[in-house]
């Protein structure tokens, strides 16, 4: 539906002359650009067998079947598709003489930024849920978070996030443009928004009121679901071992809570000056990095280097590789 009304919308459009878009990029230096290349080559490979990897360690582990982990394969192949966004355009540019993206391009760009940014602000949030549900209403979990209701939060996750995007989107190109140099690594609405001739309010309201609702509303969430969680580990679990464990299954998503909602409020809804520094400019495009490439790359590690059962589970997928391995050379 969401691909319909874009094309729709990008044939529509009559009100700018502007055919593709030169993206500024990180450096101009030839040599900075294959260090670069090199350096983010190797993230996004990374990112990619992480991410991966873990969505396949999963489907294979009978001890990791279970909604938290549904989540967690979720979430990993989100980061994998969100990675995807922006590193293989960017991988080209280092090496093209051209660093361009056409009008199409661009719009397809940010379109798939926004939404699959948003989707993760809910999906977070769902993974809140789920942690509520299971330390607060153990008795309740196989009801409350059953196959369907996970597969609807997931899938709500995605629905909520790209309407969102369109939103964005639509009334972004439909805007003329005086100009078609980007001052960004990749087609962010905000560096697009300083490029129009048009009149932009409408847009920045939209990016106030509707972005940010969106960052309440999932933020709110997480809050309300961990203040649940702590009151009753703290009034209802009166072990040490058992307010440990407990603890322990929530801490990896309250990390990634933080710092993806963290680089998310820095990075849009910081005061923007109207004379801006390339200091500023390029401390921006260094927080996108940290955003759009470094984040997916993290998530995977830090529910697999604090989650026992992640490890167990890998050691011994580890271990069942091997033993075929060795079966086949010799046998």
């Amino acid at each position: 539906m969401g691909g319909k009304n874009l094309d729709v919308m990008l044939e529509g459009n009559n009100t700018t002359a502007v055919k593709d878009f030169i993206l500024v990029g990180l450096t101009s230096s030839p040599k900075m650009q294959i260090v670069l290349f090199l350096i983010f080559f190797l993230i996004y490979v990374t990112t990619l067998i992480e991410n991966l990897g873990m969505v396949a360690l999963i489907g294979n582990s009978a001890c990791l079947r279970t909604p938290m982990y549904f989540f967690l394969s979720s979430l990993s192949i989100l980061d994998a598709c969100f990675s995807s966004v922006f590193a293989p355009k960017m991988l080209a540019n280092f090496l093209a003489d051209k660093n361009s993206i056409s009008y199409t391009g661009c719009a397809i760009q940010m379109y798939f930024f926004i939404g699959l940014g948003s989707a993760e602000c809910f999906l977070l949030a769902a993974m809140a849920y789920d942690r509520y549900v299971a330390i607060c209403k153990p008795l309740l979990y196989p009801v409350l978070m059953s196959s369907k209701a996970c597969i609807l939060l997931v899938a709500g996750s995605y629905v909520l996030g790209l309407l969102h995007s369109l939103i964005h989107t639509i009334f972004t190109f439909q805007l003329s443009f005086c100009g078609s140099v980007i001052n960004h690594f990749f087609c962010d609405i905000t560096a697009l928004l300083s490029l129009s001739c048009s009149d932009t309010y409408i847009n920045e309201l939209l990016i106030f009121y509707v972005a940010g609702l969106v960052e309440i509303i999932t933020i709110l969430s997480v809050t309300v679901s961990y203040i649940y969680i702590l009151t009753n580990i703290v009034i209802g679990i009166h072990s040490a071992a058992g307010r440990l464990k407990a603890f322990s299954t929530c801490t990896s998503h309250l990390t990634v809570v933080t710092i993806f909602h963290g680089a998310i409020l820095i990075l849009h809804f910081q005061p923007k000056s109207s004379n801006r520094s390339p200091y500023q400019d390029m401390s921006d495009k260094i927080l996108a990095v940290f955003y759009t490439i470094v984040i997916p790359l993290l998530n995977p590690l830090i529910y697999s280097l604090r989650n026992k059962e992640v490890k167990d589970a890998f050691r011994s997928s580890w271990r069942r590789v091997w033993v075929k391995i060795i079966r086949y050379f010799l046998f």
